[in-house]
């Protein structure tokens, strides 16, 4: 075999991945226990009637299984749709409507879930799909050494957009443009067997899959890997996998740096040495420059090198990665009138980018316009279900990616700005919720993720609303004040909502365009007032 399910032919019994327990500890699957796992995986779903062409969901927390069932699924010949789970706390019937979606949209053979997840099989039984736990469909598994290799036109993965924009869609991934992807991945990072990765990304979702997953299993490398969950509660223990345990690569958006330099006090890293260190890619957000060098400096006396922070654009519909800052180059700025703005690198993966105007035509260099992109890692096409669904603004057409985001390039590198689909014209000019959202934040120093911008017409009038998640006293009047300036007079409302209220994407990203439909149909509510905002600043719940 070939492609990302070679190493099935090959597994390394000294390396493997390494997934974390919450007793703090380490567990060990060698590649070759995998390998054998996956076997068994494919064998049970090939005796559960899953052939050619099926789609199978996966609804599975970070584990061994989660792996097992993602390749056994294609080493079945069918294509492997994960699905994140219910958060813990989360709300249900919200979760619930979101998987009855899902499998409307993507009408797999089967669903298999976690045990413990009984939520999925109800949902399962009233849409009248087949439902397995994951531990159930091994107790009578076939030899899967009896599957079929698939070949590189078949699809390999069902992967739902993250939705930043929109409804969530099904992306359709070949195995040739997969296998393009991961061997794009591994010549830009130049990865070996000898560069372990860590992660605590979600593995159902491109970056935590493609990039921090599958890359590295492809490559026979050790992986250290964790839940978000165990992340958000324990940075330092991500950090303890690159400056004890000897990780080199890594991947997460900017909030994660955020997080990390905002949770661990530097007196923690003591004893840890970062020198080897060499990659960290941080895309699936507009970033900010002043993170990267807050970042650099936290780590900077441990051995990480600037040069190692590695700034990156992708998206679904390119299977995951479209460009990157090369290794050992350093990441730089440009600024334009929307201000300071990082570069996200040079195309990968035999990608080609273009930017283009209103009308489609190729801009000039420097000119900003609708990021295109084409090459051997851009997806086959959507699921039908959601075919029609523009209201992303990204579409794949004619073997293109219209990524509906805002950019332009300089000297062949990309800067990104922004979704075009969260902008309004103002005299002209395309105003971005991002460059709204990052002068809010930097006129009251918020960390990432507690303000956030919404942008659209009300009636025939612009308008900016601003999400402040529990301010502390003085940021509401100076984010508003910045706001105004940076929107060049479009009308600026506070709204105060609790931490957590802000609906994210699986990737971290606002779903700015659907809280603006909540905005609009009044669903924000009125709760009670913000603690130092002028009249008729509203509070929502």
């Amino acid at each position: 075999m070939t492609g990302p399910l070679g190493w099935l032919d090959r597994p390394d019994e000294r390396r493997g991945i390494r997934f974390a327990e919450p007793d703090g500890s380490w567990r060990l699957w060698s590649y070759t226990e995998l390998a054998d796992l996956v076997r068994r995986y494919a064998g049970a779903l090939r005796g559960a009637g899953v052939g050619a062409g099926d789609v199978v969901s996966i609804v599975e927390t970070t584990g061994p299984r989660f792996v097992g069932l993602l390749f056994g699924t294609m080493l079945a010949g069918a294509a492997a749709s994960p699905v994140a789970p219910p958060p813990p706390f989360g709300d249900r019937a919200r979760w619930a409507e979101h998987l009855r979606g899902v499998l409307r949209a993507s009408a797999p053979r089967l669903v298999v879930h976690d045990p413990a997840l009984a939520l999925v099989a109800e949902v399962c039984a009233g849409a009248g799909v087949p439902a397995y736990d994951s531990v159930g469909l091994l107790a009578d598994a076939a030899d899967g050494r009896r599957a079929s290799t698939p070949g590189p036109d078949g699809l390999a993965l069902v992967q739902f957009t993250s939705g930043s924009s929109g409804r969530v869609r099904g992306v359709r991934v070949p195995h040739a443009a997969l296998a393009a992807t991961v061997a794009g991945i591994q010549r830009w990072l130049r990865m070996t067997p000898d560069d372990p990765t860590a992660s605590w990304l979600p593995v159902h979702h491109d970056m935590g899959l493609v990039g921090c997953l599958l890359a590295p299993v492809a490559t026979g490398s050790d992986l250290w890997l964790m839940s978000p969950g165990d992340f958000v509660r324990r940075p330092l223990r991500y950090l303890e996998c690159f400056g004890r345990r000897g990780a080199r690569l890594t991947a997460m958006p900017a909030f994660g740096l955020d997080h990390i330099v905002r949770r661990v006090p530097p007196e923690a890293l003591v004893g840890m040495d970062f020198s080897a260190w060499r990659a960290v890619i941080v895309g699936a957000e507009r970033i900010r420059p002043a993170l990267l060098a807050e970042f650099a400096r936290f780590a900077a006396p441990h051995g990480l090198r600037r040069e190692a922070l590695l700034p990156a654009y992708g998206l679904a519909e390119a299977t995951l990665s479209v460009t990157g800052v090369p290794l050992d180059t350093g990441w730089r700025t440009a600024t334009v009138e929307q201000g300071e703005v990082v570069g996200c690198g040079r195309p990968l993966a035999g990608a080609r980018v273009t930017v283009v105007d209103d009308d489609g035509r190729a801009v000039p260099d420097g000119m900003v316009g609708e990021i295109v992109v084409r090459g051997p890692s851009v997806a086959a096409d959507y699921l039908p279900a959601a075919g029609d669904d523009t209201a992303s603004g990204t579409r794949l057409v004619d073997g293109e990616v219209h990524t509906g985001d805002a950019g332009f390039v300089a000297d062949g590198e990309l800067f990104v700005l922004g979704r075009l689909g969260d902008g309004v014209k103002v005299r002209g000019r395309m105003l971005l919720a991002e460059d709204v959202e990052a002068a809010a934040v930097s006129a009251c120093g918020a960390p990432v993720g507690r303000i956030t911008a919404l942008l659209g017409q009300v009636g025939d009038e612009p308008r900016v609303v601003l999400l402040l998640a529990r301010p502390e006293p003085g940021w509401l009047p100076a984010a508003c004040a910045a706001a105004e300036v940076a929107a060049e007079g479009v009308p600026v409302e506070a709204v105060v909502v609790p931490v957590g209220a802000v609906a994210r994407t699986s990737s971290g990203k606002p779903r700015r365009r659907l809280m603006w439909q909540d905005y609009l149909a009044g669903r924000l509510g009125l709760t009670e007032p913000a603690p130092d905002g002028p009249a008729g600043v509203l509070a929502a719940s």
